[in-house]
């Protein structure tokens, strides 16, 4: 069959829609791309993909300064681990083309590798990776409720398994085997598979681990970020990777596809305005004329989420409606979930979930037939005089999403349980992911008291005491510190030798590195000159600003010279330095 597709004709290949490709699927839609298509859908996918960048900065912006590289980690494994397991079974979940796919799960394709013989080889690949870009994306929600308390490795087991929380509802909305999708649901861009599913996921995730220790002790309201500038940077990088992943989900440019992303475009930034217009307003009122920030940014997320259900379907003042409202229910809703004792430190549960539901439903409500689009399969929405249907098959299509998201996650969680303990141990909570996890300590973070107060715990903290904080290089401070002590010391031997010691008194008169009232005029002239003092009036301490600079405390109140020619000497010897002229005074 291989060969004879081979030798097919130029016009017979565009019809290979229907053709039989092997004895067990048919050519889906899925691969019905032209060259110009192929190309929209690449440049798509890499686009989409940078979201992984901004979900990284919005969320590590979001949690304590002692769990940002941990969260930044959680988002490398959901790509690494999420897209394997994606290539491996989760692609075949959702639009294979097996004998033995039905309404609830496709069975096919999976392990998929086209040969280079086959002349949709392109088309499968270009499907593929703009198919995984989504999946990524809505995997990595979850990670940002998990934040702050969640074991790692745990997490990575999570992650690894999770595509399957996504891949069977997605292949009901876009699979040709999906009982939503043949029931006439509508969803472009994926306000339920991507977004609800992730949302729900996130919702339950944040529910079974509980909230971080202490985070509801002094009230409801949201703890201090950890770097807001990372979180709107974030914001950012998301906005600009939603028009890719709305407009790229025209699924091409030919034909009138390219009029409908551009609308797509303008439509998922118009619904943006009216999310970040709303939210402020909103923000303002509730703090007495002060803006907070994370109301801002998820009041915006919310509004993109609620508009890529139906982003080519609405008019510029209905996606200005529809993103308002998003971002209301969104900032109603972190507070509400924080009382209900689900702590999301992200709020990916409101953002992703709650305008999930809405951005599904509101298609049913708004949308426009696109001719000669076959998107909502020649039905408009209830205020266009499409009537009652599509709003019932939207709303069931939510229901769906949002009952498996929550109860697949729920299960897949508990067996996760059983293998490895998803929430941290507490002592490691306190001490943060990133030094427990992958001994990274922060310069902010007082390790010192944290360690202090576990140690009635006798928790074993040996191995973490002693890791560097970053952002330092060790050996050149411990450098520095070497040398502004010999400065310290050095400055009190010219202070007791200008005002107890003859030869202090003469060598003060005589030289010119030194005032009267002020002392030496610099660490290093004072160096140089108490060298020679010490040359001549203490006949067995020899001492240079290089020996200086090696002198170091040895903790007990002694200070230990490196060069053997000076004596160790302690606080005692002090109390008969007129008696004795063979010491170095140190202390």
């Amino acid at each position: 069959m291989a060969s004879k597709l081979i030798n097919a004709t130029a016009s017979q290949q565009t019809a290979l829609k229907g053709i039989v490709r092997n004895s067990s699927y048919v050519i889906p839609g899925l691969y019905d791309l032209s060259t110009e298509d192929t190309n929209w859908v690449l440049t798509s996918s890499f686009i989409i993909f940078t979201m992984q960048t901004g979900f990284g900065m919005l969320e590590s912006g979001c949690v304590s300064i002692k769990n940002e590289v941990n969260i930044m980690m959680k988002n490398v494994i959901d790509i690494v681990l999420g897209g394997f397991t994606y290539w491996l079974f989760g692609y075949g979940m959702s639009y294979g083309r097996g004998p033995l796919s039905n309404p609830f799960i496709a069975i096919g394709d999976f392990l998929l590798d086209p040969p280079v013989d086959d002349p949709l080889m392109g088309q499968i690949f270009a499907a593929f990776l703009f198919q995984l870009s989504f999946a990524t994306t809505s995997t990595t929600i979850v990670s940002g409720a998990m934040a702050e308390r969640c074991n790692f490795k745990a997490y990575c087991l999570f992650s690894l398994l999770n595509t399957v929380i996504y891949c069977i509802p997605s292949g009901w909305v876009w699979g040709e085997h999906g009982f939503l999708n043949n029931l006439g649901a509508v969803d472009i861009a994926g306000s339920g598979p991507v977004h609800l599913i992730g949302g729900t996921a996130a919702f339950a995730s944040a529910a079974m681990l509980g909230p971080r220790l202490g985070r509801y002790a002094d009230g409801y309201d949201p703890l201090p970020l950890g770097n807001p500038v990372n979180a709107c940077m974030g914001l950012f990088v998301l906005w600009w990777g939603w028009l890719a992943f709305n407009s790229g989900s025209t699924y091409g440019v030919s034909g009138a596809k390219w009029q409908y992303a551009a609308r797509a475009a303008v439509m998922t930034m118009m619904g943006s305005f009216g999310g970040g217009i709303i939210c402020t307003i909103y923000s303002l009122w509730r703090h007495d004329g002060r803006l907070d920030i994370i109301d801002l940014i998820n009041g915006v997320l919310g509004s993109l989420v609620s508009i890529t259900a139906g982003c080519f379907l609405y008019r510029a003042w209905e996606a200005l409606l529809i993103g308002m409202l998003g971002a209301l229910l969104c900032v109603l809703a972190m507070p509400l979930f924080d009382r209900m004792g689900v702590d999301d430190p992200v709020g990916a549960s409101a953002v992703h979930g709650v305008c999930g539901i809405w951005g599904v439903i509101a298609v049913g409500l708004f949308a426009d037939n696109p001719i000669p689009l076959d998107t909502t399969k020649g039905r408009s929405g209830l205020f266009k005089g499409g009537g009652w249907y599509l709003l019932g098959i939207q709303c069931l299509s939510a229901l769906c999403l949002t009952c498996w998201g929550i109860c697949s996650t729920f299960l897949l969680l508990y067996i996760v349980n059983k293998i490895v303990p998803i929430r941290m141990d507490p002592n490691e909570e306190l001490l943060g992911a990133d030094l427990m996890e992958h001994r990274i300590r922060h310069s902010q973070i007082g390790l010192s008291r944290a360690i202090s107060a576990l140690a009635p715990l006798k928790v074993d903290l040996n191995e973490v005491a002693g890791v560097q904080p970053i952002g330092l290089n060790p050996g050149h401070e411990k450098s520095l510190a070497q040398l502004r002590a010999a400065e310290d010391k050095l400055q009190q031997w010219q202070t007791y030798l200008h005002q107890k010691g003859p030869a202090g008194k003469n060598t003060s008169k005589n030289d010119d590195n030194f005032d009267m009232s002020s002392g030496y005029k610099s660490p290093l002239k004072a160096r140089e000159s108490l060298g020679n003092v010490f040359s001549r009036k203490f006949k067995t301490v020899h001492i240079n600003t290089q020996q200086a600079a090696n002198i170091v405390a040895d903790g007990d109140g002694y200070y230990k010279p490196n060069n053997k020619e000076l004596p160790i000497i302690s606080n005692k010897d002090i109390n008969n330095k007129d008696k004795d002229t063979n010491f170095a005074w140190l202390d």
